[in-house]
């Protein structure tokens, strides 16, 4: 109970905030730039954190507790709002007015935590630093008012650590300390991580800036998931999770769980003439090179403690007969080459050459933004003079959370595969294996775009989605950005090709009856059998300024066999999915033809009115 005394029943999870910037250094935290990714990511991680109907059955055993408000732990989403910026020329996320256009903030910033609240019905919410609009987010009535009032959240609304002293410190918004709490307290939030309100509260009471009825309400939230979270129930050890322990954790079941979060993953960016998988029975030797290798620390912010450390190397040289190494860099942020001769030497020798390169948290993270999207130091020498001096094309691993500009390797004849990996965990070795050698046919897809460098000319700070070429802005996100790309949101290849057909779509949907399923069928081209990611987009008519280029309407993992095919539906809700918000940040839905799209495959569906 209680994580073995490490913590409590609270967990400040999930970081819902949309990877609108890739410099951003907690973007490998999210699930990505889509707010409909991120909003389904929300509902499903939410639900399994706090009341997993599996995980209660197995808890609860002779316990008649059927109350469906009972949490097993709460699940906070954050940071509640248009929070993307840590650490970024002058501003810091301490002092950063996010300016958001209401257009922006209704179809992009706001979807993930409505659906937080509204479907996965989160027990906590967290405010986060910046001011949204030039009012402090934990101190911004209009906004957490939203969250209550019109989403119906049901819960305690948690500050940043220490965002309440950034009202008064680094905002200025507040006249003094008292100020500060009495205007986080008045706009809705409950409770405080850090200090600063139990330092200044009972002083902010005593000048009569907090009333007694703003601590009752946020007392009564604060109690009421204690409640739900069973702590008033007398011994935790005869409560319904009493014989949860630290022999739950490391299970076999969680572990093949781990690896086989590892594998579904992995995203396969390049394979020039079908140059992976290799042949593991042919007994060739192969060189792991590059400072990512032979580190354990295959995690990125906020990871827990792996069950079992080990490396890529170690990964792969449980397939390869004949395995060395090099370094290359001795670390990530490789600012000397004088690693290289050995790595280009250990190259030479070897038939087939992995070189991991990328990032770590060294180079993004909590309080630190990346300034380039190119690979760090002289990693893009390393990996450019390995390739030269191989017998055989390269195969290339990213790791990291952020999109990087390899556009060097993508033409790069040398180098025939890439694959991107992020921050595998404790199983991303075996997993990397096991897709290089042809073990598990690779079918993770990008969560977002994979930008030139030249994007860092846009600054940071700019929060509008919508591209502006008055001041040759080219907008963010595969939604509204019109610049070019090194990947794409969605990209990811397998070792297999495939064709899609729509087996069932409607032609016209009326606005009277508007929930539609469509069928869609995918066929396996290749030999190989694999899971593939069906990702259905809308493409609405132009009609009304602003609309997306395309959005994402659903997706569906789906196990395929070598030359059959698989069928799934795809729920399509118009009024969600093929909606945006016009300039006042009112959602419409343009009547007329959508163009639904899986692939290169088209259907046409005419929204009207009858």
């Amino acid at each position: 109970m209680f994580n073995v005394g490490q913590a409590g029943l609270t967990f400040w999870a999930p970081n819902i905030n949309l990877f609108r910037d890739p410099r951003w250094g907690r973007g490998q935290e999210t699930p990505g730039e889509d707010p409909m990714l991120a909003s389904a990511y929300a509902v499903q991680y939410v639900r399994g954190l706090q009341e997993l109907p599996g995980i209660h059955d197995a808890a609860r055993q002779d316990d008649d507790d059927d109350d469906d408000d009972a949490l097993m732990v709460s699940a906070c989403c954050k940071h509640f709002t248009a929070y993307d910026l840590d650490m970024w020329r002058q501003f810091a996320r301490y002092n950063f007015n996010a300016v958001v256009s209401q257009q922006d903030l209704e179809d992009t910033y706001q979807p993930p935590f409505r659906g937080c609240i509204q479907q996965g019905k989160a027990s906590c919410l967290m405010c986060s630093y910046n001011e949204v609009n030039g009012v402090p987010a934990c101190a911004n009535e209009e906004l957490l008012g939203l969250a209550r009032d019109k989403w119906g959240f049901k819960g305690y609304i948690t500050s940043d650590c220490d965002a309440v002293a950034t009202v008064f410190e680094y905002q200025k918004y507040a006249k003094s300390r008292e100020d500060a709490v009495a205007a986080v307290l008045k706009a809705g939030m409950d409770i405080n991580c850090g200090t600063f309100m139990l330092r200044y509260t009972e002083s902010a009471i005593k000048q009569g800036k907090v009333k007694e009825e703003d601590l009752d309400r946020a007392l009564l939230n604060l109690f009421t998931v204690q409640l739900r979270l069973g702590l008033f129930d007398g011994d935790p050890i005869r409560g319904r999770f009493g014989k949860l322990g630290a022999k739950d954790v490391c299970t076999p079941e969680h572990k093949a769980l781990a690896l086989e979060a590892a594998r579904q993953g992995i995203v396969l960016l390049k394979n020039d003439k079908k140059f992976l998988p290799l042949n593991r029975d042919i007994g060739a030797s192969l060189a792991v090179i590059g400072p990512m290798a032979a580190t354990t620390e295959l995690g990125g912010g906020y990871s827990g403690i792996p069950c079992t450390s080990t490396s890529l190397y170690d990964g792969l040289g449980e397939f390869a007969e004949r395995i060395s190494y090099a370094f290359g860099c001795h670390d990530v942020p490789c600012d000397s080459d004088d690693g290289f001769a050995e790595a280009i030497n250990t190259a030479k020798q070897a038939d087939f050459v992995v070189i991991v390169a990328g990032l770590d948290t060294t180079q993004e993270t909590e309080d630190h933004d990346r300034v380039s999207l190119l690979l760090p130091g002289k990693q893009m020498d390393l990996v450019s003079s390995v390739a030269d001096a191989s017998k055989n094309p390269v195969i290339l691993v990213l790791t990291g959370g952020g999109p990087l500009d390899v556009s060097f390797a993508e033409r790069n004849e040398q180098i025939a595969s890439i694959l991107w990996v992020g921050y595998p965990g404790e199983a991303g070795g075996k997993a990397l294996a096991e897709i290089i050698f042809g073990e598990f046919n690779p079918a993770g897809r990008l969560p977002m775009t994979w930008y030139p460098e030249a994007f860092t000319n846009v600054p940071m700070n700019d929060m509008s989605m919508r591209a502006d070429p008055s001041r040759g802005y080219p907008g963010r996100t595969y939604r509204f950005y019109t610049g070019s790309r090194v990947y794409g949101f969605g990209h990811g290849l397998s070792y297999s090709d495939f064709s899609y057909n729509f087996l069932s779509a409607p032609s016209k949907i009326s606005l009277s009856r508007i929930v539609k399923d469509v069928d869609v069928s995918v066929t396996n081209l290749g030999d190989l059998d694999g899971s593939h990611v069906i990702m259905l987009f809308a493409r609405g008519p132009k009609v009304v300024e602003g609309s997306p280029e395309t959005q994402l309407v659903g997706f569906s993992r789906v196990h395929t066999i070598s030359n059959k095919s698989t069928e799934t539906s795809i729920l399509v809700d118009p009024c969600e999915h093929l909606s945006f918000a016009d300039k006042q940040g009112k959602r419409i839905l343009p009547l007329g033809s959508h163009t639904l799209s899986v692939g290169d495959v088209e259907h046409v569906v005419s929204i009207q009115i009858y």
